[in-house]
């Protein structure tokens, strides 16, 4: 299930539009593309457990970026996520591959970049997130998450790599002198960073934001928090008509068209995962939900039109991988030909 769910997430062509430069998917396109990539194998989930998990995602994801000592350590936690990832296909060389690559885009593409665009990229994410106030008793347990679903800002620990322990006041003259220094006292117990985390494809990040949370066995449920009212308005919002949206989904469309979600069949038997302790539990879950925050799967029908029947075709073409036949011309070019389709 993992293997499969890994190849469709970074398959070639995703993660090639996903890189090129462009505005930040709607809720709604974000959504899909999630519950597309969950129900990439024989797993399938119901509503209720799907909504779940997409809140424990968002919220999870949220925590760490609004936790980010600073804007640049957001690459960090991506390749915290990316550690994680290898390791759960370590025994499959050639999604390993798949992985790497998009590790090296990542390095090429963002490794270069200033505070300030690292910094712009922040605030995007948490303007895209900043009325999402589920709360998951995980947090709350490790007291990071308040009761109404807000996130707690720690004062103590680590400062930022590169930062000076807060407490020293510098005065300088025009010309750059110092000529006065004052103390004073902070509330929290601040600590200077032993290294930075590394930026390379292998290393220590140091910074922990990203790995699991569910190292510690412990019992989780997701809960709307109290501002459900909050919420549902920003919700309605969230569903105006969006002149850009037919042209989004349209890529979309193109773009998960081509990916080949597997059907329980022959041998495999589908199994259903459902993240509340019964089945009864989920259906409450379902019911009580308020229709305002409820996910609308949008469910992308694109094989019947014969023009874009041709186009879902050709990213097929593009998508399979050539095995090597017993009577090609040679080992070499056999070989050759399977990397190429790495």
């Amino acid at each position: 299930v993992m293997n499969d769910i890994v190849t469709t997430m970074f398959n070639k062509k995703f993660m090639e539009e996903l890189f090129k430069p462009q505005e930040l998917y709607s809720k709604k396109a974000l959504r899909t593309v999630y519950d597309r990539l969950a129900h990439a194998s024989i797993m399938r989930l119901n509503q209720a457990s799907m909504d779940k998990l997409y809140d424990l995602m968002t919220m999870a994801f949220k925590y760490q970026v609004l936790l980010c000592p600073r804007p640049k350590d957001i690459l960090l936690v991506t390749f915290n996520h990316l550690d994680a990832i290898k390791d759960f296909v370590r025994d499959s060389p050639g999604i390993l591959n798949q992985v790497d690559e998009t590790f090296r885009q990542l390095i090429e593409t963002y490794s270069c970049l200033s505070a300030g665009e690292f910094q712009l990229i922040r605030q995007t994410l948490l303007i895209f997130f900043q009325d999402m106030h589920i709360r998951v008793s995980i947090f709350l347990k490790d007291k990071v998450q308040n009761s109404n679903g807000r996130f707690v800002l720690p004062i103590s620990g680590p400062v930022p790599w590169g930062t000076e322990v807060p407490g020293l006041i510098r005065m300088f003259n025009r010309s750059g002198d110092e000529v006065k220094r004052t103390e004073f006292t902070t509330d929290g117990n601040y600590v200077t960073p032993q290294r930075e985390g590394s930026f390379d494809l292998y290393g220590d990040r140091v910074l922990k934001l990203g790995t699991n949370m569910y190292s510690v066995t412990r019992p989780v449920e997701t809960h709307m928090s109290g501002s459900s009212k909050s919420l549902a308005a920003h919700a309605k919002e969230n569903i105006a008509p969006n002149p850009l949206a037919k042209e989004e989904l349209n890529l979309l469309a193109r773009l998960l068209g081509g990916l080949e979600i597997k059907k329980p069949g022959g041998s495999e038997t589908g199994f259903r995962l459902n993240l509340f302790t019964t089945d009864e539990e989920e259906e409450h879950a379902a019911l009580t939900r308020p229709e305002e925050l409820s996910y609308k799967v949008i469910n992308i029908e694109a094989t019947q039109e014969p023009g874009r029947r041709a186009e879902l075709s050709r990213i097929l073409g593009e998508l399979e991988v050539a095995e090597p036949r017993p009577g090609s011309p040679g080992k070499g070019a056999a070989l050759l030909a399977l990397m190429d389709g790495l």
